[in-house]
């Protein structure tokens, strides 16, 4: 018996070291060939550890490298990534987590049809409704802006939000409620005083999935932002599609590890929170 779980342990060590490598080997390309200058990435395997290494690609993917016609690096669709960023993951939790208290709590007639309503929102490809949310949007003068954005990652982060609060709550006991409308609290005294300060695993987790989702989108930000406000992913496209002379696969690394730091540094500073929310019910129906 003991022998058959130290197998299983070693089995299971063994997976997931390969998976480790599988994920860690492109990071480690990546960031070995930004090292590098093009002589020495023409001439050396793309595995072999840079023999001068430079942060000169770096600067160039930052502050020099083209992305069409525009030659201004990464850093204006970083901060224009920042401004899309920051106002989608803070609306679209806030309304998630309102939407799905009240679901839970203060249930009125029809709410089961509503949440059923907003699952289909969450499930249905939100790539069915880019055609009229766009024609939409340019009547209404929406088209090609930061708001527009935003506004488009809002309605689409709202449904898959929802359901992750909702199914939160549904775990919460009803009597912690009826204690507090016994002392006179209504719902958005319930709301700022009970519910959010326990929500903080669950809010850790959204705003997680909600950042890197939208920090990582490329489709919107390439339809609905326009010249001039387009996000650090639809800038990375760009440059590396972008054709002149031969192709700095030293620059393009080094663009690809500045897009993905944001998402990475988030993981890494709250990984226990999101692992810890996980376990506490996020996922559960």
């Amino acid at each position: 018996m003991e022998q058959a779980s130290n197998t299983g342990r070693w089995g299971l060590w063994i997976f997931v070291l390969l998976s480790a490598l599988f994920f860690l080997l492109p990071l480690y390309v990546m960031g070995v060939t930004s090292l590098k200058d093009m002589a020495e990435v023409r001439n050396s395997s793309i595995f072999a550890l840079p023999q001068h290494p430079s942060f000169a690609a770096w600067d160039q993917a930052w502050n020099h490298a083209c992305s069409g016609l525009h030659c201004e690096g990464l850093r204006t669709g970083f901060w224009n990534s920042v401004i899309i960023t920051v106002p989608s993951v803070f609306f679209s939790v806030l309304l998630g987590a309102i939407n799905g208290y009240a679901l839970a709590f203060w249930r009125i007639r029809g709410a089961e049809v509503l949440f059923a309503i907003m699952l289909i929102g969450a499930f249905i490809p939100y790539q069915l409704f880019i055609y009229p949310l766009a024609m939409s949007f340019a009547s209404l003068g929406l088209g090609k802006s930061l708001f527009g954005v935003v506004l488009v990652h809002v309605i689409f982060g709202m449904p898959v939000t929802t359901l992750i609060f909702r199914n939160f709550y549904s775990g919460v006991p009803d009597v912690l409620l009826d204690a507090a409308k016994i002392d006179g609290a209504g719902f958005w005294q319930i709301f700022g005083r009970i519910i959010l300060p326990m929500s903080v695993p669950i809010l850790v987790v959204t705003v997680i999935l909600q950042a890197t989702g939208i920090w990582n989108d490329y489709l919107f930000g390439l339809i609905f932002a326009g010249q001039g406000n387009q996000p650090m992913t639809v800038q990375l496209i760009g440059l590396v599609n972008t054709r002149m002379g031969e192709h700095p696969y030293n620059v393009h690394m080094a663009a690809t590890i500045l897009t993905a730091l944001v998402p990475l540094a988030i993981y890494l500073l709250s990984g226990r929170w999101f692992v810890r929310g996980i376990a506490a019910g996020a996922v559960k129906g």
